[in-house]
């Protein structure tokens, strides 16, 4: 993609996701993550009226005085972007492609927590870590996460969510808001989630296409897998092979759903079919009657 091609589909994508930030989702936002965390701020000497919860046992053992911790909300939060851009998210068969619509989303939520003065930081990978941007604040850092996420050429076609859930929590220390991007087209990260997702709040955000689901009757298909290069010719009028077909996608969506489960993430099902306006709100509704 030329870099004049860039700027014009970066300028497209910011001003239908400004407008959506600006007009449904920034209070939204606010509510549901601000002031979620709790870090420490400080020891001091115990006072009467302290509750004891709060004393540090290894300070007063120490100085033979009792202490107590003062912890304090967090009111700046670090959004990580960790975006899949392995072989099947080049793959769309309605509207746009899978990396597109995350491209788009990543820009939904990315101007909503620099609305917030919050930060954005980005990791974009495939079987490896291929691209690490740290957390920044500004309209302009944001910008540069959208055009690494609609221009970046990745190396690698397959998929290890385990090693850039194992990356996040080696280079981001405090507690960060996770939009994990994928297709979750991987089997191997479920422990890694459960583990990833103790230490941050992490959304599982699955990018789906319907011909991932099911496919039409139109004859003889060459069906090649996008992160082996395996092709195979199959006979899509062959109800037979549909209903197989469909199976293992159902399949695989359960399984998916179950990981996604037993990890106790959140998760916003976008989809290349529907508008993703509507799951964004279906996802920020559900998270503020929780916080109620």
């Amino acid at each position: 993609m030329l870099p004049s091609e860039v700027m014009r589909q970066v300028r497209r994508i910011q001003i239908r996701t400004s407008r959506m930030v600006n007009e449904f989702l920034s209070g939204q936002y606010e509510s549901i993550f601000k002031g979620q965390g709790i870090e420490f701020k400080e020891v001091r000497s115990y006072v009467p009226g302290d509750d004891i919860r709060a004393i540090d046992w290894n300070v007063t053992a120490r100085t033979g005085e009792p202490h107590v911790k003062v912890m304090a909300e967090e009111r700046e939060l670090t959004v990580m972007l960790l975006v899949d851009m392995s072989g099947s998210g080049r793959f769309g068969s309605v509207n746009r492609l899978k990396n597109e619509l995350a491209a788009e989303l990543c820009a939904v939520l990315a101007f909503a927590a620099i609305q917030n003065n919050d930060k954005v930081g980005l990791m974009i990978f495939t079987d490896r870590v291929e691209l690490y941007v740290p957390p920044q604040k500004g309209r302009k850092h944001v910008l540069r996460v959208i055009r690494e996420v609609l221009c970046h050429e990745p190396k690698g076609k397959g998929t290890d969510i385990a090693s850039a859930l194992h990356y996040l929590n080696n280079v981001v220390r405090r507690r960060a808001v996770v939009f994990l991007v994928s297709d979750f087209m991987d089997d191997h990260y479920a422990d890694a989630l459960r583990i990833c997702n103790r230490r941050h709040d992490v959304i599982a955000a699955t990018v789906t296409d319907p011909r991932e689901e099911e496919l039409p009757p139109v004859g003889l298909v060459n069906l090649r897998d996008a992160e082996t290069g395996t092709e195979v010719l199959v006979n899509t009028r062959n109800a037979a092979f549909r209903r197989a077909y469909a199976g293992e996608a159902e399949t695989a969506r359960r399984t998916r759903d179950e990981n996604l489960r037993k990890a106790r993430v959140d998760v916003m099902n976008v989809r290349t079919d529907t508008p993703y306006v509507n799951e964004i709100h279906r996802f920020f509704r559900m998270r503020e009657r929780r916080m109620r």
